[in-house]
């Protein structure tokens, strides 16, 4: 596998590269995480088995759209590709650390400048993508209410039925979600998409945000998932709110889009995240008839 990833990396580049580093880098919960040397040059590698090929196809179009933008910086994608039974992402590699609270305040403002730039007027993306290794559809919607409430939790809702996790009726709870968002319409922003801590640092070059399930949608997602699994500080929201003030009613919206992410993690892992997910729905009476 590793001469075969060798070999890519060489036909892309335009030059020798042989392995002669290898060193695994821990975190990641869905692929096996690397960082390869030459001696002189530097990759990291994500790899997982060669079915999942798509989730690391379409994570490149997400790295390629964020960097668009002059204000959110993530990592460059070199190849993606195949070896007998794997598939792998390679992209240039940065030494990180965990934030501070100067770089934090300074993350902050970032995503908030990313937030506001671009003109988009519809929500979704061009892509269908995933978030972990869970499809997440895009497909374009002028109302945000209906792009989330049947595209995220509508969408998440009907996965798990098929596995046999009911969190009550669908029908039900989508038009409940539909209601809570009813008179939101915000302004369309390409969303990082998976914004916990685990998928920030801090590199030689700032802040990096990596790992992204981007789409155009609410910015508050983003806010949202920052605070779902903790790890950001305080100066982060500081930072954003010096921008951008968060607006009247994101304490119930920050719920409903959590709902999302926890029934993501059902998915995926099921266990604690089905009471959590329960939770949720209780405390936003999405089962109310």
């Amino acid at each position: 596998m590793w001469q075969a990833i060798a070999k890519q990396i060489s036909d892309v580049t335009g030059r020798p590269f042989t392995i002669s580093e290898r060193e695994i880098i821990t975190g990641g919960e869905i692929n096996d995480c690397y960082m390869i040397s030459d001696g002189s040059q530097r990759y990291f590698v994500k790899i997982n088995e060669r079915a999942e090929l798509p989730i690391f196809e379409t994570e490149i179009e997400s790295l390629n759209q964020l960097d668009q933008s002059d204000h959110i910086f993530v990592p460059s994608p070199l190849h993606v590709g195949t070896t007998k039974d794997h598939a792998f992402l390679v992209l240039n590699f940065l030494p990180t650390k965990p934030m501070d609270k100067q770089t934090s305040f300074e993350l902050g403002v970032s995503l908030a400048n990313h937030h506001l730039w671009g003109d988009q007027v519809e929500y979704g993306f061009d892509c269908d993508n995933y978030l972990g290794n869970v499809l997440q559809v895009n497909t374009w919607h002028r109302k945000w209410a209906c792009f989330f409430a049947e595209q995220r939790i509508g969408w998440q809702l009907q996965l798990l039925h098929e596995k046999g996790m009911e969190f009550g009726d669908i029908e039900t709870l989508v038009k409940n979600t539909k209601n809570i968002l009813h008179n939101h319409q915000p302004k369309p922003a390409l969303l990082h998409g998976d914004f916990w801590h685990g998928n920030i640092a801090l590199s030689v070059k700032g802040p990096i945000s990596y790992d992204p399930a981007s789409y155009w949608g609410d910015p508050e997602c983003d806010l949202a998932m920052a605070e779902l699994f903790g790890g950001f500080q305080d100066s982060f929201f500081d930072g954003y709110q010096s921008i951008t003030p968060i607006s009247n009613g994101f304490e119930t919206r920050q719920h409903l889009y959590n709902l999302y992410y926890i029934l993501n993690h059902c998915i995926m892992f099921g266990g604690e995240y089905m009471f959590h997910a329960q939770q949720l729905i209780e405390k936003l009476n999405l089962n109310k008839k």
